[in-house]
């Protein structure tokens, strides 16, 4: 029996890789092997080294990576400080920073324990009624609580409770900023909040920025059949987004994040990503692309996700006209959720290449 089991499980991973790894009449790619004369280059099109991927971000924001540099190097917040107060309240750029902070912190002290985030610490100690830094802290303390301890146990409990503390009290130092509420997004999917009492702390968030494309993608997670909802809850709640969301709004992408949150393990369905309810999501997210602001904070995001579903779609061209506006940052999903981001990354933009020249393109035909 352990016999049949072993072909069977053999059989499917053929037919979900097969047609990733065999050349087809029409389309397909084959792999070669590095340094082979036929195998695909990512270098000719300008991609980074694997080894020089920046995993604290989705995209470029250079103020944040320069001011990290200098509140890590001096172990000094006041730069955190002055860049926060000067990033509006109802933005995205907001939620983002506070989240890069937090998870610099939050590294150090993994690395480093009883040390690590000194900085943090004396930012809390030495300015308590600083907004953005109440904000920090209880953003820290949610990556905390997923970063050192298994969800449902005494200790993630403990420090989601200390997370929700404060984040209460980041919410009393700025009364129009959405990020202390959406900090509890995540504190309300780890304590499981009821239905009712997550709906509460949602209605704060859209009073505060209904538009919000962070806001709501923590919001998803919580709908999300692994967690407190189901699939069609997640889908609800994200086609609704999307429905009501303005022109130029990343919100139409959000149905694309609840497709990723309910993929299957395994694909049994022949062309899973070329099926109807894939491809309308991912032209959702590719109309959202296209209308947003080039400067829209989250605009990386879904790029990354869109990377992903193109490739295994075989839309070779289309992901690779999304991977030359992220390559070089890769603080996003799909990726963050492998052991090994950079490599999970590289491995797809390396098929992304192999299928886009296997299919008459080159460097010179892809338009930047």
């Amino acid at each position: 029996m352990e016999i049949l089991w072993f072909l069977i499980a053999m059989a499917m991973l053929v037919a979900a890789l097969g047609p990733l790894l065999r050349r087809r009449r029409g389309g397909g790619i084959q792999l070669a092997a590095p340094g082979s004369p036929d195998a695909a280059d990512p270098g000719a099109y300008g991609f980074v080294r694997q080894e020089e991927l920046d995993l604290r971000l989705p995209g470029p924001d250079q103020d944040l990576v320069d001011v990290l540099d200098v509140v890590q190097r001096t172990q000094d917040w006041r730069a955190a400080s002055q860049l926060l107060a000067g990033t509006p309240k109802d933005g995205e750029a907001r939620w983002q920073r506070v989240q890069a902070f937090a998870g610099a912190a939050s590294l150090e002290l993994q690395q480093q324990p009883g040390t690590g985030g000194a900085w943090l610490r004396a930012w809390r100690a030495e300015a308590p009624k600083d907004a953005g830094g109440a904000a920090v802290h209880a953003e820290f303390l949610v990556q905390q609580a997923w970063r050192s301890s298994t969800a449902g146990t005494d200790d993630f409990r403990i420090i989601l409770e200390e997370a929700k503390a404060a984040s209460d009290q980041a919410a009393l130092l700025a009364p129009g900023d959405p990020v202390p509420y959406i900090v509890e997004l995540a504190v309300a999917r780890g304590l499981a909040y009821p239905p009712e009492q997550f709906d509460q702390v949602w209605a704060k968030v859209m009073d505060r920025a209904p538009q919000h494309m962070g806001a709501h993608l923590a919001a998803l997670h919580y709908w999300c059949e692994k967690w407190h909802g189901s699939r069609d809850d997640a889908d609800r709640f994200a086609r609704s987004a999307a429905a009501r969301a303005p022109q130029g709004s990343l919100l139409a992408a959000l149905p694309l994040f609840a497709v990723y949150e309910h993929l299957p393990e395994i694909t049994l369905v022949q062309d899973f990503y070329k099926t109807a309810v894939v491809s309308q999501a991912m032209e959702g997210a590719l109309y959202a692309v296209h209308s947003a602001r080039p400067d829209d904070p989250m605009l990386a995001h879904v790029r990354h996700m869109l990377v992903m579903f193109l490739i295994k779609a075989e839309r070779w061209s289309e992901a690779m006209r999304q991977l030359i506006h992220v390559d070089g940052h890769i603080g996003a999903l799909p990726w963050t959720v492998s052991l090994d981001p950079a490599a999970e990354y590289t491995i797809y933009r390396n098929l992304a290449v192999a299928g886009y020249e296997a299919n008459g393109g080159s460097p010179a035909t892809l338009r930047h």
